[in-house]
C-alpha cells in the first residue's frame, strides 16, 4: 500500500510491523541462550553483549526476573551501564506484557533518563520445561530505528476540530468588531491574490480579527513572513517579491484562488455572531483552513469548500 493512502495511524502501524520482523527472531534466539545461564549476572551480561552485534540500533539490553526486577546490567555497545536491581514493573512497556505473550513491542513512550521518544521490546524467557523465568528487554531510541520513514501525507477530507470550550460558551454574548482588515478587505484580497498568483506565495493565513497575515514563499519555504495591515493594504508590497510563474503542480487551479479568497470575505461578514476569525489556503495540498468565532476549526479540500454557501456555515456552527 502506498503511504500516501494511509491514515496517520495506519502509517505508524506499518512501521511497527517492520520492527516486529526485525526484532522477533534475534530476541527469541537470545532468550533461548539466556535460559541456560539464567540468574548468573556476569554470564547474562556476556550473552547480551554478543546479541547486540545483531542489533546495532538497540541502545541496550537487559534481563529481568518474573517480577520485572533487573538481574543483569544494562549492556550497551560501549560496555556495561548501571541498572542491576532496578524495578521496572511500573514502566509503561511492562504494563503491556500479557500472560502468555512471548514477545511484546511497546507503544512509544518518553524515557525516564534521556527524556526522548523511545520504545522497548520485551521477550519472555522460558526454561526447557516451559516455565517462565523472566524477560529480556531491549531499549531503542525512536530516532535510531532503521525504518523506511516514508513521509506521511496529510489526507484530503473535511475535518472539524473543536477548540476552547470557554469561547464556545460565550459565543452568544459576543458580536464581531470591525477590524482594519474588514474595512480594507477588497484591497487586501487583491494584494494577497496577486502574491499567490504571480509572486510565489503558496500558503497564506489571513487573521481577520487582528488584521495581519502570514505567508510562505516558494523561494524561501522554511521561513514565514508576517505582513501587517499597512503592508497588506499597499499594492506596492508585491514589488518586494520576485515574479514567479504559478506552479504547475499546484492542486488549486490559478483561476480559483480569488474565488476562495472572496469566500473568506463572505464568511467574515456573514453574521455578527458567527463569523470567520482566520482563513488559510495552501495551493499544493488544496486545503482551506477556517477558524470561526465559536472557536470551531475546519480543514476542507478547496473544491468542497467552494460548493458551500454562507447559509450552510451558519447552520453548521
Amino acid at each position: 500500500m502506498n503511504a500516501s493512502n494511509d491514515s496517520l495511524q495506519e502509517s505508524v502501524a506499518r512501521q511497527r510491523e517492520a520492527l516486529l520482523e526485525l526484532l522477533q527472531e534475534p530476541l527469541g534466539r537470545l532468550a533461548e541462550n539466556c535460559c541456560q545461564v539464567w540468574g548468573e549476572r556476569e554470564k547474562l551480561n556476556v550473552l547480551l553483549g554478543d546479541a547486540l552485534k545483531d542489533l546495532p540500533y538497540c541502545k541496550h539490553l537487559y534481563a529481568l526476573d518474573i517480577n520485572a526486577i533487573q538481574i543483569s546490567d544494562n549492556v550497551s555497545h560501549s560496555g556495561l551501564l548501571e541498572g542491576f536491581g532496578r524495578d521496572r514493573s511500573e514502566r509503561p512497556y511492562m504494563s503491556e506484557v500479557e500472560p502468555g505473550a512471548g514477545f511484546v513491542l511497546s507503544d512509544a513512550y518518553i524515557s525516564l533518563r534521556e527524556r526522548r521518544p523511545s520504545l522497548s521490546a520485551i521477550q519472555l524467557v522460558r526454561n526447557k520445561e516451559g516455565k517462565a523465568l523472566g524477560f529480556i528487554g531491549a531499549y531503542f531510541g525512536l530516532r535510531d530505528l532503521p525504518l523506511t520513514r516514508e513521509l506521511y501525507e496529510e489526507p484530503r477530507y473535511w475535518r472539524q476540530i473543536k477548540g476552547d470550550p470557554s469561547i464556545r460558551g460565550t459565543v452568544f454574548h459576543q458580536t464581531r468588531t470591525e477590524s482594519e482588515m474588514d474595512r480594507k478587505i477588497d484591497t487586501i484580497l487583491g494584494v494577497v491574490a496577486e502574491l499567490m498568483l504571480y509572486h510565489g506565495v503558496f500558503h497564506v493565513i489571513l487573521h481577520f480579527s487582528s488584521s495581519r497575515s502570514i505567508i510562505w514563499l516558494l523561494k524561501d519555504p522554511y521561513r514565514y513572513r508576517l505582513l501587517d495591515i499597512n503592508e497588506l493594504i499597499d499594492p506596492n508590497t508585491c514589488l518586494a517579491y520576485p515574479r514567479i510563474p504559478y506552479p504547475v503542480d499546484a492542486l488549486v487551479p490559478a483561476g480559483q484562488i480569488r474565488e476562495v479568497l472572496d469566500s473568506f470575505r463572505g464568511l467574515r461578514l456573514m453574521d455578527e455572531m458567527f463569523y470567520l476569525r482566520s482563513g488559510a489556503l495552501n495551493i499544493f495540498n488544496g486545503i482551506v483552513g477556517l477558524t470561526f468565532s465559536c472557536d470551531g476549526s475546519h480543514y476542507i479540500p478547496y473544491d468542497e469548500f467552494l460548493k458551500m454557501d454562507n447559509r450552510f456555515w451558519i447552520g453548521a456552527q
